[in-house]
């Protein structure tokens, strides 16, 4: 733990909103690998760019190219690796940005320790958005997409602890929104998250006209 650290303010999280012209949230997507996540993310952040809002995406691959290199998947490596992107995340979102994650992140207690992450305020900040999508298929979807050859692996016994296969995955309780991709395109299913954020006041009508 460090020692002789002290918060440093700036802007309020309020202000730096209002000077943006969008308040920044997260929107957490968590789902089996081969639901859809990255796909839709992907989707996501481009349809939200062309419609000029500021949105970053952050892929479970591709953060462990560098942030999180140094990680393996055992349990305790899956909950530096969420942690970490929830600190990440926040920041982004602290930016009056829409952070847009796209991780199998298969624990609640982590996704509910992200949530609380972005609960947390300083000084007279308002807390930042968290939005948890389930990307919802069934497994047997999941394993018959298998774009990456993951669970053909992982039923052949050359990948352990793979989630779903002998590893769980603890499906959101009560998520903000659920999406089922093996019902939905991947344009439905950017514009159901659109709407949520229409509906909610996250997003302003004229930035989706």
């Amino acid at each position: 733990m460090a020692t002789n650290i002290y918060w440093h303010p700036s802007l309020s999280r309020k202000e730096r909103n209002e000077l943006r012209g969008q308040r920044g949230l997260t929107i957490w997507m968590t789902g089996l690998s081969g639901s859809g996540k990255s796909t839709v993310a992907t989707a996501l952040e481009q349809h939200l760019l062309h419609l000029g809002v500021s949105a970053y995406r952050l892929d479970g691959d591709n953060v462990r190219f560098g942030l999180n290199k140094d990680l393996g998947f055992s349990d305790k490596d899956r909950n530096e690796n969420i942690r970490r992107i929830s600190e990440v995340a926040k920041l982004f979102a602290d930016a009056s940005t829409i952070a847009i994650t796209s991780f199998i992140s298969p624990f609640r207690a982590d996704r509910d320790l992200a949530r609380k992450l972005h609960a947390q305020t300083q000084g007279d900040d308002e807390s930042i958005p968290f939005v948890e999508v389930h990307v919802d298929v069934p497994l047997e979807v999941a394993e018959q997409r298998d774009p990456k050859g993951l669970y053909k692996k992982a039923r052949a016994g050359q990948i352990k602890d793979f989630t779903g296969i002998d590893s769980p995955y603890e499906a959101p309780a009560n998520p903000e929104l659920t999406i089922p991709t093996h019902e939905l395109s991947v344009e439905q299913s950017v514009a159901r998250i659109v709407e949520w954020l229409v509906e909610k006041g996250y997003l302003k009508l004229d930035k989706t006209a």
